[in-house]
Parts: C-alpha cells; structure tokens; sequence
C-alpha cells in the first residue's frame, strides 16, 4: 500500500467517524438543555467516473477518482471563529488520463491529479453583523464566479491565500475587498502549473440589491501573477442581474454585463479589450429558459482572459475555451432546465440542457458547436448522484470531443 492509498484511506475513516463524534458532542444525556458545539466536524467524499474521447490522440482518457474531504469549524468567540480542511485525491484503478503531472500526453487532459493537502485554513472576524474579515487559504466565489470562483466542479478546489473583508453599511448595500498573495489552482502543488507564487491580486466590488430589480455591481480586478504575465491585467466592470415577476409561477430573468479588460504590471503586452453579456429568459414554476449572448475581445494577439474563473460553468463543459482564443470569443447559447416537484422516489431530480455556438471576435471564424446535458438526483439529503455530458463538434478551433461524467457524493 502506497503511503498516499493510506492517507486516503485515513482520510475515508475520518469521514466516516465525524457524524458519531458531532451526534455524540450534540447528545443530551443530563436530561438539561444541551450546549452549543465548540467544534463541529464536517466531510465530503465525492467519487467521479470521467471519460473522454478527443480527436487528434492516440487513447481515450478515463478518471476513476476519488476525494475525501474532512475539516473542522469552531464556534464563534468574540466574533472570532476559525475552520480548517484537508482533502485526498487518489484514483481508484489504472490512470489512463493526463493529469498534467505524469508525462501521459496520448490521452486527453483531466485536470484530478492525485494529492494530499490542506483545502482551506482561515480565521474569520465579524465584530457585528455589519463587518466581516476573513484571513488564510480559503475558497473565494464573487457573483456568477466569471473572474473569481473555487472551480467547485474539479475535485480539487481552486483556492487564495488571501484576506478579505466585506462590509454592510446600510440595507441592500455591500462593499468587498480582496488581496491574494498565491492561487492554489486545481491542478495541485505538484503540477508545473499548480501554484501561482508570489501573486499581487486585488479585487473590489460594490453592491446595490434593487427591490423588484435585481442586483447592480461595480466591480475591479487587478491581477498582477508572475507565474503567468499573459494573465496580469486590470479589469473594471459592471454587472446587473435579476428577475422580475410576473404573477407567482411566471418571471422574466435577465443579466446584462460590461467590463474592460487592459494589460497590467508584468503583461508584456498592450491592449485594452471589452467583454460583453446578455442574457434574457423566463421561468415557469420548475421550468427555465435561457437565451444568452457573451463576448470576449481577442485582437489577434490578445485576448479577455478570467484566469480566476470557475471556467468550467462558461463556454460549453467541454472545457475548449478555458484561455480565450487570440481572435476572441463569442458564445451564443440556449439553456433550459426542469426540476421535478411531484412526490415520489424522483422528487427534487434536477434536468439541464444547453446548447452553444462558438465564433471569433475578430473576422467572425466559426470555432464549433457544443451539446451539453444533465441531470443531477439528490438520492438523501446527505447523497447526491450526477451525471453529464458534453459534446464539441469543431469546425475551425480545436478537435471534436466527446466527455461523460458520472459522479456521487456524500455530504455531512
């Protein structure tokens, strides 16, 4: 047994004990009202079979992984509170996939590499409601996640070290600040390209929630990564996103955005490029529909970059656009998802379908299509089943492609 099989089976013994430990701390056996847990554990195992077929290599990839993820998080203390969590990453079986660490190029890239670490560790302050500060490596998710997300889908997080504070002043408005000195990206320490070190990241936004309108957002990021110049540039934008009711079964959805995009510090280049989006739709009890239209200059050598994004919910699952082609990206698609509401063993299955057309920005090349669809069943309110599917068929950019999941996962 290799040492890192033993610390994820550790790990999966760890997960399996915590609920005993946090029934037993919260057990009321003195007949008295029981006092609050100073530390409450909490875990996450999540198995996923990914397969891919990509045109252009010589195998077909297939990950078989599985993580376990297991923290603490302590109660409050003057305002003070902390959490901590680790997680293991193994596959289970035969690699046959490129996981950015091991040289194997013949297959297709499936960015779950095998690895022990420590997920998160923060303290937070919040003295009163209205002020909240949270210092350490941490998870860090900024509206729809478009230039700052966890990359929640992946089996390791995309995590910060960073502090952050957040501020309520007055009803409906908030105001965030954001430093980060490293990005712990998904591909995990030991990949050439897992860490950015030494990163000078500042993200600012202000909120203001509009009754019957929705959210409006101003926001700035300037990302200054020596690991990556191409990916140091300041963006400042402007976001409003949400819903209007028609009667209580009927609304109207709608998310406008605007942003531009300039090099920045290390940048060797010089440009200043403008990202665009409009998305309008409607929903109907359980149903949606959602029809969207995103853009992202490229001037030939240049393109909008969200090297922080969860990229995974953007552009298709196929994951063909996770750097911005140097020509640009414009992506119009079609979105419906039902969830079924009726009683019975299927209640709360939720359906997704969604459909994208790919084009360049400048001289309007056609990159390709994609189909993608899925459909996610919460089994127990602690399980929950998924499983998708995505299908690129290329025309001018990259290769046709082919990609399965089928994932549970178990929370507590």
């Amino acid at each position: 047994m290799t040492q890192r099989t033993f610390r994820t089976l550790s790990l999966i013994a760890l997960a399996a004990v915590l609920p005993a430990i946090s029934t037993a701390a919260q057990a009321d056996t003195s007949g008295t009202k029981p006092k609050p847990n100073l530390v409450t554990p909490f875990a996450d195992v999540r198995y996923r079979l990914e397969t891919v077929d990509q045109d252009g290599l010589a195998h077909n990839a297939t990950a078989s992984t599985l993580r376990v993820r297991a923290g603490v998080r302590t109660a409050e203390w003057n305002g003070l509170s902390a959490q901590i969590e680790g997680e293991a990453i193994t596959t289970i079986g035969k690699m046959t996939y490129n996981d950015t660490i091991h040289g194997k190029t013949s297959y297709p890239m499936v960015a779950d590499p095998e690895d022990v670490l420590l997920n998160q560790a923060f303290l937070k302050w919040k003295p009163v409601g209205q002020i909240e500060a949270i210092a350490g490596r941490q998870a860090v998710n900024i509206d729809n996640q478009r230039w700052i997300g966890s990359v929640g889908w992946r089996q390791n997080d995309q995590t910060l070290d960073a502090a952050r504070v957040s501020l309520k002043p007055a009803k409906g408005i908030s105001i965030d600040y954001l430093y980060a000195w490293r990005v712990n990206r998904v591909f995990g320490p030991d990949s050439p390209q897992g860490v950015w070190h030494d990163t000078n990241i500042h993200g600012a936004r202000a909120a203001l929630a509009i009754k019957n309108v929705g959210t409006l957002s101003g926001y700035g990021y300037w990302l200054d990564i020596p690991a990556s110049p191409a990916s140091s540039t300041a963006t400042i934008g402007l976001r409003l996103a949400g819903e209007y009711p028609l009667n209580p079964k009927f609304k109207l959805l709608y998310t406008g955005e605007y942003a531009q995009q300039r090099d920045h510090d290390v940048n060797p280049r010089n440009f200043t490029l403008d990202y665009t989006l409009a998305e309008g739709g409607v929903a109907f009890g359980p149903a949606s529909a959602r029809l969207g239209w995103e853009r992202l200059e490229g001037n030939g050598v240049s393109a909008v970059q969200t090297p922080l994004a969860t990229l995974h919910a953007f552009n298709g699952w196929a994951d063909k656009f996770l750097t911005t082609p140097a020509n640009g990206l414009r992506d119009i698609y079609v979105d419906l998802g039902y969830r079924l509401t009726a009683k019975g063993p299927l209640k709360g299955t939720g359906f997704r379908i969604a459909w994208h057309d790919f084009r360049s920005t400048l001289g309007n090349v056609h990159y390709g299509r994609e189909w993608d669809a899925s459909a996610t069943f919460p089994v127990h309110k602690y399980v929950t089943i998924v499983t998708k599917v995505a299908r690129y068929d290329a025309d001018a950019f990259a290769t046709d492609t082919l990609k399965t999941w089928l994932g549970i996962e178990f929370k507590i």
